[in-house]
């Protein structure tokens, strides 16, 4: 049996994990009761008037800072959004020129890396 401290979120919880003799770990009930997950954040539907051309997350973080607006045009390379990871803002670029759609992420959404963040016509 081995005890373990476990952080998720900033709560800490002590686990035990005892061997059974099938092979599998199996881990036995927290000693401190675990506060209850949030419920899932519905995921954004994509605007009505989505645009074609799809601009992707490149990497999984928060949505710090919303760039640009539906119907604000940008060249390639141009920021649309920011996303902050680990510390450091990254932003995620137009990949060809043309006029944002649509924003399908807030400020504060987690995002994972490929997710669309807007679409450009």
């Amino acid at each position: 049996m081995k005890n373990y401290t476990i952080t998720v979120n900033g709560n800490v919880y002590d686990v035990t994990v005892e061997e059974n003799t099938s092979g599998a770990p199996q881990a036995a009930a927290p000693r401190a009761a675990a506060p209850k997950a949030a419920p899932a954040a519905p995921k954004a539907a994509p605007a009505a008037g989505a645009g074609s051309i799809e601009v992707k997350a490149g990497a999984a973080g928060k949505v710090f800072k919303i760039e640009a607006n539906v119907g604000q045009s940008v060249k390639k390379g141009d920021a649309v959004v920011i996303i902050e990871a680990m510390k450091m803002e990254i932003p995620v670029v137009a990949p060809e020129d043309g006029t944002v759609a649509s924003i399908n992420a807030a400020v504060g959404d987690a995002v994972e890396a490929g997710a669309v963040l807007a679409t450009l016509n």
